[in-house]
């Protein structure tokens, strides 16, 4: 196999890495990580199509020697490091690899040299940080063998979904994986129990009346008038079927009909996405939509028919391997590193698949630099803090250390 070329290898400056971690990391895996990284950076890939990025990771696991390296679902990968007794339960950490169809205003000089494609969810760090935590692992191996997945097409949703069912996971124990999050402070990581992201569902609408012209409105069943009235009544399951204190997100994202000014159209369509945080919520959300869909066309002698499209499940936490990421955080930054996260997230994560099948941790790791300004992700101007890479690589280490510990 090839290896990509590499860009000119910057010099490394970790003063930005927090003082505790300064032992974990030697000169080359300060060097080679940031090389890795700006490398990712510059040339990012949509989902399903991350060809370059797994030749560009798998050069560097290759490195490492590791007891196994395999690509899985396509473009992605599963390296094997070696545990102390290879006969231990095993336990995987997860890193995403595609990028978005965003173009970049970072300025950075590793830029994004794909037009209409960047990095703007940190995919670079956290595909760089998974092969950092296999640099640690191989160094000082955990008691079981650890798996490192670099997955591909988060973006989709699809990816998780694919390297479960290529079975490269069946024998994993516990998971962790985390994300870049330009709230919190390089060196600060949430890591608790509980709903950190929310389902993802979508959902389309097609409402069919009885067209007429637009001066004769008596001799129509018009559509667009029942789609409006289906907008604000959508806004009301939310506000009056949830419990206040549980969360859940309807948003109609698109609204289209007609073809003229004075034409009532016999058609009229809506599309939009559905969130929540757990399980029941989910189902109550999906219920209400179609109970109240059905309703606001009966009332306007309109047919309707509603597609719902599952998507990601809800990111919830259990409390054992939630208890493992934190005390394994605390350990490497102190004590007041690990914080609250203290927002409701209605964004969606496909972490949540292996969550199903396997238990697990998914983290926040704060990528803001002290005094930096906040990017929203997803965004042509977010970039994460480029240390942000080294902790998530020692906690993530960290993580897999003390869970095959807890199974051995």
């Amino acid at each position: 196999m090839t290896t990509p070329p590499r860009p000119g290898r910057p010099t490394a400056d970790p003063s930005g890495i927090p003082a505790a971690l300064a032992g974990q990391f030697s000169d080359d895996d300060v060097e080679r990580l940031i090389a890795l990284r700006r490398d990712l950076h510059a040339h990012p890939e949509l989902s399903w199509k991350e060809h370059r990025t797994a030749d560009a990771l798998t050069a560097e696991l290759q490195r490492l020697k590791p007891a196994a390296l395999d690509r899985v679902a396509g473009t992605g990968l599963v390296a094997r490091i070696a545990g102390r007794d290879r006969a231990a339960p095993v336990v995987a950490v997860r890193g995403d690899i595609d990028a978005l169809p965003i173009q970049e205003a970072t300025g950075l000089p590793f830029t994004s040299r794909h037009d209409g494609v960047m990095h703007a969810c940190g995919h670079d760090v956290h595909a760089t940080w998974a092969v950092g935590a296999a640099r640690l692992l191989a160094r000082e191996p955990a008691a079981g063998d650890v798996l490192i997945v670099l997955q591909p097409a988060e973006e989709l949703g699809e990816g998780a979904t694919r390297v479960l069912e290529s079975g490269a996971l069946d024998n994993v124990r516990m998971i962790f994986g985390g994300h870049v999050d330009r709230r919190f402070e390089v060196g600060e990581v949430v890591a608790e129990e509980g709903a950190l992201a929310a389902s993802s569902d979508t959902f389309a609408m097609t409402i069919t009346g009885r067209g007429a012209h637009g001066a004769r409105p008596h001799e129509a069943d018009d559509p667009i008038v029942g789609a409006a009235a289906l907008v604000g009544a959508l806004q009301t399951i939310v506000a009056r079927r949830l419990d206040p204190g549980v969360a859940g997100v309807i948003t109609v994202g698109t609204i289209s009909a007609g073809s003229a000014p004075n034409v009532i159209p016999d058609e009229a369509r809506l599309g939009g996405t559905i969130r929540a945080t757990t399980a029941a919520t989910r189902e109550r959300l999906h219920d209400e939509l179609r109970r109240i869909a059905a309703g606001i066309a009966s009332a306007h002698s309109l047919e309707i028919a509603v597609d719902i499209t599952t998507g990601t499940p809800p990111i919830v936490n259990p409390a054992g391997p939630a208890r493992i990421a934190a005390d394994a955080a605390r350990a490497l930054l102190g004590a007041d590193a690990v914080v609250p996260f203290g927002v409701t997230n209605m964004g969606g994560e496909d972490f949540a698949f292996y969550l199903e099948r396997m238990p697990g941790c998914f983290l926040r790791i704060g990528a803001r630099e002290r005094g930096g300004p906040w990017y929203a992700a997803h965004s042509p101007r977010f970039v994460a803090a480029e240390e942000s890479l080294f902790v998530g690589a020692a906690v993530l280490a960290a993580c897999a250390r003390a869970a095959s510990a807890s199974l051995a």
